[in-house]
């Protein structure tokens, strides 16, 4: 029987494997704006200038099964929806502040 522990840590975690979770061109920003607090779905729609509704769904769902954000949905008519950074989550601001910064200095 392999032990469980010794398995994973034979798993190295590449670029591509951090890119796959946070690489889309909407996750950023949704994380971005996530930093500020819980947001209902519409307010992170009218936040994120550009994105289409299909679009945030598909990366909001991705980003909750990744442990990136989490939703909770409120029994009301109609159904209100929160999304909330996690742990995990928060722990990407950093660096997505130093890629803002970065770029206001090099794009800008």
């Amino acid at each position: 029987m392999e032990n469980k522990n010794a398995k994973k840590s034979e798993h190295k975690c590449s670029l591509k494997d951090v890119l796959d979770i946070i690489g889309g061109k909407w996750a950023m920003p949704i994380i971005y704006i996530l930093s500020k607090g819980k947001m209902r779905f519409k307010e992170l729609e009218r936040s994120i200038e550009g994105i289409n509704t299909r679009m945030l769904v598909k990366e909001l769902k991705n980003m909750e099964a990744n442990g990136i954000l989490t939703r909770e949905i409120f029994a009301t008519v109609p159904p209100t929806v929160e999304y909330t950074l996690t742990e995990k989550g928060k722990k990407l601001l950093p660096s997505i502040e130093s890629l803002y910064k970065w770029g206001q200095e090099f794009i800008a």
